[in-house]
């Protein structure tokens, strides 16, 4: 059974309450520095992705696994949402001393906490660059002014959204601009992978992609949320379109199985208010022409599974 994003925020607020009782007993409180999984880091037991992290050792654990045997040493990765570095940490790990990722994240919320937790991690941070930027359609001078979700706080509030439950926070400091503008400055010789979680901006930063997806086709994890899509006036079916335009074909990220592109069928995976893992790769004849030491099916196989 798929749950959907409210009842996982349900669950952990039940086993947050427990952690919170226990805590206080002996006279800590909710914000924490602990190691996880080789990784140090700064975390608030209030917000669910970092709870997460302190109860289970990472953030989306399925999440993890793909990519941890997905990307190699050597590659270079995108964090596209990095929110607190949750994912950025792991995948700084995953690429070893050569490789480099980048991490976009554009409210300054989550900005500063993913900053701080790569400081906490010297021999990781070496590897990772941060940008708050928000990666759109086209280039602009304005500074963005949209609040986005990037707190999951886990006490029950109003003032959350009624699916996800998630909390608004502003963009102040963030440029608005297209990957491959910010590609092109950071001078990158190619892009091997990317992790993207944006809630629902996708087929804008895809449209400002065209550069990147066509030139190197790197392997793009994501989640596909229709309900969070159509709040910001997109679809399923202009998401999946965009992939099948820039030659990409989805699998199942749990089995690595091929899915339709087609939104309907897909619709039929996915209950209201869930989402669904999947990998977004392009047929190998495509991808080959790239350096991309993990595009094999023996590797794509291993990942899935």
């Amino acid at each position: 059974m798929m749950l959907t994003t409210k009842h996982k925020m349900k669950i952990a607020r039940i086993a947050q309450v427990m952690v919170m009782g226990a805590r206080r007993l002996v006279g800590l409180g909710a914000v924490t520095r602990v190691s996880r999984q080789r990784v140090r880091w700064d975390l608030d037991l209030r917000e669910g992705i970092d709870f997460s992290i302190w109860l289970l050792g990472s953030f989306e654990p399925g999440t993890v696994h793909t990519y941890r045997k997905l990307i190699h040493a050597g590659d270079i990765v995108l964090d596209i949402g990095a929110n607190i570095g949750a994912h950025t940490l792991h995948l700084a790990g995953c690429v070893g001393s050569e490789g480099k990722v980048v991490a976009f994240e554009p409210t300054d919320f989550a900005f500063s906490k993913l900053v701080r937790n790569v400081r906490l991690n010297p021999a990781l941070a070496e590897r990772i660059q941060c940008r708050q930027d928000m990666l759109v359609d086209c280039d602009t001078r304005m500074t963005p002014t949209v609040p986005l979700y990037s707190s999951w706080p886990l006490k029950q509030d109003e003032d959350r959204h009624n699916l996800h439950c998630g909390q608004l926070m502003t963009t102040s400091g963030a440029r608005a601009r297209t990957l491959d503008s910010a590609i092109a400055e950071l001078g990158l010789p190619r892009i091997d992978c990317i992790k993207l979680d944006i809630d629902g901006f996708e087929c804008g930063m895809l449209r400002g992609a065209r550069e990147v997806l066509t030139r190197w086709h790197p392997s793009i994890i994501m989640e596909l949320a229709p309900y969070v899509l159509a709040e910001q006036g997109a679809s399923l079916d202009e998401l999946v379109k965009l992939l099948e335009g820039y030659g990409y074909r989805l699998h199942s990220a749990s089995n690595g199985q091929p899915l339709a592109m087609n939104a309907a069928q897909l619709m039929q995976l996915i209950p209201h208010g869930a989402s669904l893992n999947v990998l977004a790769r392009a047929p190998l004849e495509q991808a080959g022409a790239q350096h991309q030491p993990n595009a094999t099916s023996q590797d794509f196989r291993r990942a899935a599974g």
